[in-house]
């Protein structure tokens, strides 16, 4: 038979046989009510009628107590749990309505190795652990600081958790396997954590700690049950395998987000500018080439400014022209044939078609286009050698005109005119400033 088949198969006998008979073995359990000797104690606890009268009930009031085993008890339960994989927990309660305490605690000093708390604030029931020297606490919500009687059994199984309320099963969670190797020196403590924390209000019947499978079964005998399929455990096995697989994962992804989230909240975040599918940051500076203007984003907003052009004193044989990919005027040199003055780039037609270049008239030997309409129709633009069509868009190829000037079609020629509340820069209307703004552009990005 293989390896495997034969552990399941002790699981199920095993198993079964912790179910079937509930005599416990009285090395396998601690009645914490009876080795505490709480019929002798009466600071703090009183003896009261319980949920049943085969065994003792007790009252712990709000008032200062000290509930503890003696060394000897302290000693018995070490061994007890020593390289224990398996216990239960059980008690009969009755707790005062929305009070808040510790039912039953194991610790060495300020270390829980085991401690079952009830939160009447909170409606929850906390587990308090050890794994591998660090604490662990399990949140399980549950209102039992309801002033009712409750049957509870905490049963862990290495990294199964079960919990049970009045016979019915509320939790059950996959864990970290708790440290049942107690120091030496380890304390129990019933109705408290310690000497001032923690007290429980209200009644503790049937304390005790079970070692052994399934101890809720002495709670609840109507829960005990055939053992499982041998396939009903290989399946219990792998789902758990896949929770803890999903539990990773989860762990990987929060501690990710975590730490992007300590990333953003030293995070500056700044008011950017985009223009034409560009991102910049505040106080970036650019230039705006075909509006020839400096421009600066400010908390979101685009500043510009047209860029300022000095004066110019062209000499008598020059005028001011633009050239391409310059924002300024500059001065060249002008040509004059027949009384007319022609600044640089501009045409005449005599016998042929003459273009006036650094003051010298050049000739200009392309052919002109033919023309889809009728020689009536032909018209002559201004400075230009070839004809057009009457109706010609000169603004299609005519002047560039700023974002504040508009261009506009004559009979021969485009020309470039300010937008109603603009003024031309220097005279010239291919540049226009608000009068209001002193050459200043601001326009709110979207």
């Amino acid at each position: 038979m293989p390896r495997g088949v034969i552990l399941v198969v002790c699981f199920c006998v095993c198993t079964a046989r912790t179910v079937v008979g509930f005599g416990m073995d009285p090395d396998l359990q601690l009645d914490i009510i009876t080795e505490l000797d709480l019929v002798n104690t009466t600071l703090g606890v009183t003896q009261v009628s319980g949920l049943h009268n085969t065994s003792k009930a007790f009252l712990f009031q709000d008032a200062e107590r000290e509930i503890h085993a003696a060394p000897h008890v302290s000693e018995k339960l070490i061994q007890l749990f020593r390289n224990k994989s398996e216990f239960t927990f059980l008690a009969t309660v009755q707790q005062k309505p929305s009070t808040s305490g510790v039912i039953l605690s194991i610790r060495e000093l300020e270390h829980s190795y085991f401690e079952l708390e009830s939160s009447g604030l909170r409606d929850e029931i906390r587990y308090h652990y050890m794994h591998s020297g660090r604490p662990r606490t399990e949140a399980l919500p549950y209102r039992l600081a309801d002033g009712q009687w409750h049957r509870v059994a905490l049963s862990v199984s290495a990294s199964h958790l079960l919990l049970h309320i009045d016979c019915n099963r509320i939790y059950e969670r996959v864990i970290d396997p708790p440290e049942t190797n107690l120091p030496p020196g380890s304390n129990l403590w019933l109705g408290q954590r310690n000497q001032k924390h923690g007290l429980f209000k209200g009644i503790i019947q049937d304390g005790k700690i079970i070692f052994m499978p399934n101890g809720y079964i002495t709670q609840c005998p109507n829960l005990n049950r055939t053992c499982p399929t041998c396939s009903d455990f290989l399946s219990l096995v792998q789902g758990i395998m896949d929770l803890q697989e999903l539990l990773a994962k989860m762990t990987a992804k929060l501690n990710y987000a975590e730490t992007r989230l300590s990333q953003l909240e030293n995070c500056h975040c700044e008011k950017t500018c985009q223009v034409s599918g560009l991102l910049y940051r505040d106080q970036d500076s650019w230039v705006d080439g075909d509006h020839c203007r400096n421009c600066t984003c400010k908390s979101g907003a685009v500043e510009c400014r047209r860029m300022s052009c000095p004066p110019l004193n062209c000499s008598p044989d020059s005028l001011p022209v633009h050239i391409a990919g310059q924002c300024c005027k500059v001065c060249r040199p002008k040509c004059i044939y027949g009384g007319k003055v022609l600044a640089e780039g501009q045409r005449i037609l005599s016998k042929s078609c003459q273009e006036c270049r650094g003051g010298v008239l050049v000739k200009i030997t392309e052919a002109c286009p033919l023309l889809n309409c009728s020689e009536k129709d032909h018209i002559l633009p201004e400075n230009q050698c070839c004809s057009v069509c009457r109706g010609h868009n000169f603004c299609a190829e005519g002047p560039k005109c700023g974002e504040n000037s508009e261009c506009k079609n004559w009979n021969t020629k485009a020309t470039c005119e300010c937008k109603n509340g603009y003024i031309s820069v220097q005279g010239d209307s291919a540049y226009c400033e608000g009068t209001c703004y002193s050459g200043m552009w601001i326009s709110q990005l979207e």
